[in-house]
C-alpha cells in the first residue's frame, strides 16, 4: 500500500508467480476498505479453488477484524512482513517504484478521477499486458501466464 501526499492512497494485490497486478484499489484515506476492495478484485478475477497465501505489511488495515474475517471466509492464509523489514514486501515495493518512476512522477492530477484513470491505464493496459520484466525472462505478466498454461 502506498500513500502519496494528501491526494490518494493505493493498494495492490500482486501474483508473485507472474508479477501480475490482480487486484488494486485507490481511496482518499488508508481506511480498511482500501485493502478489502483490492483483495476482493483479486478474488473475483482469480476465483481461487485452493487455499491462497496473502502477504502484507503490518499496516493497521491488515490487523482489522474485518480483514481477518474476510480472509477466513475466502480461505486465505495470512502472512505479514517482519517489523521494519522492507525486503519482505520487495515485490510490492518494486511495483510502486515502477509506477512512480514510469507514470506518475512529475504529473499533477486535477482530480482523483483523473489520477485513478491514469493508474488504471498503467496497471491494466501497460503493466500487466506490455511491460517486460527481467524476472519473467523479458515478457509481460500476461504473456508469462499465457506461456505457463
Amino acid at each position: 500500500m502506498q500513500k502519496w501526499g494528501n491526494f490518494t492512497c493505493k493498494c495492490t494485490v500482486l501474483d508473485l508467480y507472474s508479477r501480475k497486478v490482480v487486484g488494486w484499489s485507490m481511496k482518499p484515506t488508508l481506511a480498511r476498505e482500501i485493502v478489502l476492495d483490492a483483495l476482493l478484485m483479486a478474488i473475483w478475477r482469480r476465483k481461487p479453488k485452493h487455499r491462497v497465501l496473502v502477504h502484507s505489511d503490518q499496516g493497521s488495515q491488515y490487523g482489522s477484524d474485518d480483514w481477518q474475517r474476510f480472509c477466513r471466509h475466502h480461505n486465505l492464509d495470512l502472512s505479514m512482513s517482519r517489523k521494519g523489514n522492507c525486503w519482505d514486501n520487495a515485490v510490492a515495493e518494486s511495483f510502486f517504484g515502477s509506477l512512480k518512476k514510469e507514470r506518475i512522477k512529475k504529473r499533477v492530477y486535477k482530480t482523483r478521477d483523473l489520477a485513478r484513470a491514469d493508474v488504471f491505464d498503467y496497471i491494466e493496459v501497460f503493466y500487466n499486458r506490455t511491460r517486460r520484466h527481467s524476472h519473467l525472462g523479458g515478457v509481460s505478466p500476461e504473456a508469462f501466464e499465457a506461456a505457463s498454461l
